[in-house]
Parts: structure tokens; C-alpha cells; sequence
């Protein structure tokens, strides 16, 4: 394993990069602790050059579009740490790896972006090794992206989050959120997947939830529908 000072004292680091492309869009950057984001660091082995590496080492997690998504750093706080989320070790484990992949951001829906490992297959989750892929709450499936971390990352940044997300943006959708804490997120009934509650959301009941009561329930619904297994979507 690499010394600290190699994954973070690098040329080209990542985090001018991630700064010019936040100036953009509405965002919130949570402070970081220092000691706890470069474990994160050590243990992903990754260096601060990449944008991963940069928004670990830089941030406590960006919340961005007026609070909609929710993008994981390497400390915890009001927000959980991508370490918190993706169950790491409580202290650095060469031996350690994620074997799924990375849950990388959580939306106010229960969706989820994740960061493909060398075995995601076996966890119900398409694409290649590297690839970013997202479970979607209004089909209750995984669906991939082109292109790993850096590129899903610029391309959100880039003005892809509110095109992504169009069509389930509802009228009062930034009041609602405004009011929700870090680790909630807003459940609906008639629920995402069913018709009723795809044709119209606006009509639909909403409610905030602790985020790992949706995601429970987004799992435990895959079995009841006889869905596939989605695999590890986080305990934010």
C-alpha cells in the first residue's frame, strides 16, 4: 500500500477542475475533516489527480441542484461519508475492496449512481468494471452510463443533472427538498414504478423518510415484484 503523501501531494491535481465545473450549477460544498477524508483516500488507493480522489480528499460532499443529489466525500458529518455509505473498514485494510463497487450519489428519489467493481455482475448490476451505472427508482432496475467516475461527473456538472432528472421534477419539488435533511429522501405513493405514479407525480402523496428506509424499500419491492436482486445500494 502507498504512503498518504503519494495519493495526495500529485501534479494535475483534480480539484481545480472540479471547482471551475461547480461555478456552473447551483451546489453546496460540506466542509471536510481532514484526517477522515485522507483515510478515505488511502483506503480507495486512488490518487487526488482523479476527480474521485478529489472530491474524497476536498470535500465532506457536494449537494447539488438545489439540494437533488447528493454526491459523497471522504467525511461524514450532516451528510454520510462515501466510507459511511459504502461500509468500509473502520480502520485502512490493504486486504478491503468493495467488491460490487462504489455507491458514488444518492438522489432525493432513492435513485442511485454507483461506480462498477471488477465483480458488479454478480450483484445484479450491468455494464463493465469502472462503468457508472444508476438504479432507477421508477423502474426499480440498473441502467449504465458511458464512461466512468470523471466523465459522469463533468457531464452532471455540465448541465446533464436537470436533463437527466425532467421528467420526475414536480412543481414544488424545490420547497420540498429544501426542507428535507441530508440523510432523507421523499417517498411517494402511487409509488415511482407503478403506472399511476410515472403518469403523474405532481398528484402523487410525498413524504421525507430516512434515506436508508427508502432504499430498504426499494429492495425489499424488487423481491415482492419478482425483480432482480439490485445488490448493495447504500446505507446513507
Amino acid at each position: 500500500m502507498r504512503d498518504i503523501a503519494e495519493h495526495v501531494e500529485v501534479d494535475d491535481p483534480g480539484w481545480p477542475v472540479v471547482i471551475e465545473a461547480l461555478a456552473a450549477v447551483d451546489h453546496v460544498v460540506l466542509a471536510p475533516e481532514a484526517s477522515a477524508c485522507r483515510a478515505t483516500l488511502l483506503q480507495l488507493q486512488i490518487t487526488a489527480r482523479s476527480l474521485l480522489g478529489a472530491v474524497v480528499l476536498n470535500t465532506g460532499g457536494l449537494v447539488l441542484h438545489h439540494g437533488w443529489l447528493r454526491v459523497y466525500g471522504g467525511s461524514s458529518g450532516s451528510l454520510p461519508s462515501l466510507a459511511e455509505v459504502n461500509g468500509f473498514p473502520a480502520s485502512v485494510d490493504p486486504s478491503w475492496a468493495p467488491q460490487a463497487g462504489l455507491v458514488l450519489a444518492h438522489d432525493v428519489l432513492g435513485g442511485v449512481f454507483a461506480l462498477n467493481g471488477m465483480d458488479a455482475g454478480r450483484f445484479g448490476r450491468p455494464g463493465d468494471p469502472g462503468q457508472v451505472v444508476y438504479f432507477a427508482p421508477d423502474t426499480l432496475e440498473w441502467e449504465t452510463f458511458d464512461g466512468g467516475h470523471g466523465h459522469w461527473l463533468t457531464w452532471m456538472l455540465d448541465g446533464g443533472l436537470p436533463e437527466y432528472y425532467s421528467t420526475v421534477f414536480w412543481p414544488s419539488w424545490q420547497a420540498e427538498v429544501a426542507n428535507l435533511g441530508l440523510r432523507d429522501g421523499i417517498t411517494t405513493y402511487p409509488p415511482l414504478w407503478s403506472k399511476e405514479g410515472s403518469e403523474n407525480i405532481a398528484a402523487a402523496s410525498r413524504k421525507a423518510v430516512p434515506m436508508r428506509e427508502l432504499l430498504s424499500f426499494h429492495a425489499d419491492t424488487c423481491g415482492q415484484l419478482g425483480l432482480a436482486a439490485p445488490g448493495p445500494l447504500g446505507k446513507a
